[in-house]
C-alpha cells in the first residue's frame, strides 16, 4: 500500500483495523437477526437523516450528489435484500431480478461519475466535497472495466435463501473470479474519484465485505457488500471522519497510479470476461437463464453452506 498511500504512523494503522473490523462485526451481528438488522438499516439511518438535515451531524460528503445517492441506493439494496430474505418476495422472480438491478445500476453510477470526471476535471481540482481530482485515460479504462463488471453477472436465476436461520440470501454462481474482480474496478473507482477517502472507502470497505465472504458466509458477498456499504455511507455523509487523527492516510495521487490501477482493473476484468465466454461456450449455458460455474469448487462449497 505504502506505493499508493502515504505511510500512517501506529495510530492511523490502529485506526483502519479498528475500520475494517467494526464494520466486519456489524455486518456479521445484524445478518443474524431481523430485528437488528431493522435497527441498523432502519432506525439509525432514520435518526442520522433527521440530525444531518437539521444540521446536528454533516460532513463535506453531503455537498456532493454523489454522496447522497450512494447512500440511498445502498440502503434500497439492503431493504430489497432484507424482503428476500424475510418475505415471501423471496419465492418469486423479484429474487432473481432485483439483486442484478440493483447491482447493475449501483456500478452504473459510477461508471457515469467516472466519464464525469473525465469530461469535467483536466486538471487536479479539490472538488465540492473536498476531494482531490484529475481526469484522464484512467477514468476510461476503468468505465470500460465497471461495465464488464455488469456483463459478468451470470446466474442470477440460481439466487436463493440459505436454510441456515440467518437466512442469507446466497447467489452462489458469483464466486471469487467476479468478486476479485469487482474489488479491483472499484478501488480503481475510489481512487479516482474520492481519492481522498480512497483507503476507507475504497480499500476499508472492500476488504470488510471479503472477509465476511471468505470467513464468515460464503456465497453472501453482495449482501455483505450492500450492508457494509450503506453503514459506510451513513458514517461518511454523518462525520467528517477524516478530520481524526486515526483516518488521516490520504493517496499519493499521481498519474502513475492512476494509469497503473487503470491498467490493471480492465485487464482482470477482461480476464474474468474472457473466462466467463470459455465457460458458457464449454458447457453450453445461458448466463441470464441458468448458473455457469456449477462445476467449480467455490460454487459446491457455498451450496455445501447453504
Amino acid at each position: 500500500m505504502g506505493l499508493l498511500f502515504e505511510k500512517g504512523d501506529l495510530t492511523s494503522l490502529i485506526g483502519i483495523l479498528v475500520f475494517i473490523a467494526t464494520f466486519v462485526i456489524i455486518n456479521e451481528v445484524s445478518r443474524k437477526s431481523l430485528k437488528l438488522s431493522i435497527l441498523a438499516y432502519g432506525v439509525l439511518p432514520l435518526a442520522a437523516f433527521v440530525l444531518i438535515m437539521t444540521g446536528v451531524l454533516g460532513s463535506p460528503t453531503g455537498k456532493t450528489w454523489f454522496g447522497w445517492v450512494k447512500v440511498v441506493s445502498a440502503l434500497i439494496g439492503v431493504y430489497g435484500f432484507l424482503l428476500i430474505r424475510f418475505t415471501k418476495l423471496g419465492q418469486n422472480r423479484f429474487a432473481a431480478i432485483f439483486p442484478v438491478s440493483i447491482l447493475s445500476i449501483n456500478i452504473a453510477e459510477a461508471v457515469y461519475r467516472e466519464l464525469e470526471v473525465y469530461w469535467t476535471y483536466k486538471t487536479l481540482t479539490t472538488d465540492a466535497g473536498g476531494i482531490l481530482i484529475m481526469g484522464g485515460p484512467w477514468n476510461l479504462m476503468n468505465a470500460a472495466a465497471g461495465i464488464l463488471c455488469i456483463v459478468t453477472l451470470t446466474g442470477f436465476s440460481g439466487i436463493r435463501v440459505s436454510k441456515s436461520s440467518s437466512k442469507d440470501m446466497l447467489w452462489p454462481d458469483m464466486t471469487w473470479l467476479y468478486i476479485v474482480g469487482y474489488t479491483i474496478w472499484n478501488f480503481a473507482y475510489v481512487y479516482n474519484c474520492i481519492s481522498t477517502r480512497a483507503l476507507y472507502a475504497g480499500f476499508g470497505i472492500l476488504i470488510a465485505a471479503m472477509i465476511a465472504e471468505f470467513f464468515f458466509k460464503k456465497g453472501a458477498w453482495l449482501q455483505h457488500r450492500a450492508q457494509i456499504l450503506s453503514l459506510y455511507a451513513l458514517f461518511s455523509l454523518s462525520f467528517d471522519f477524516q478530520a481524526s487523527s486515526l483516518f488521516n492516510i490520504t493517496p499519493n495521487y499521481t498519474q502513475t497510479n492512476l494509469i497503473t490501477l487503470g491498467i490493471v482493473s480492465i485487464a482482470v476484468n477482461l480476464g474474468v470476461f474472457a473466462i466467463m465466454v470459455y465457460t458458457i461456450m464449454k458447457h453450453k449455458r445461458n448466463p441470464l437463464k441458468q448458473e455457469i460455474y456449477g462445476h467449480t469448487s467455490y460454487y459446491k462449497q457455498t451450496m455445501r453452506t447453504e
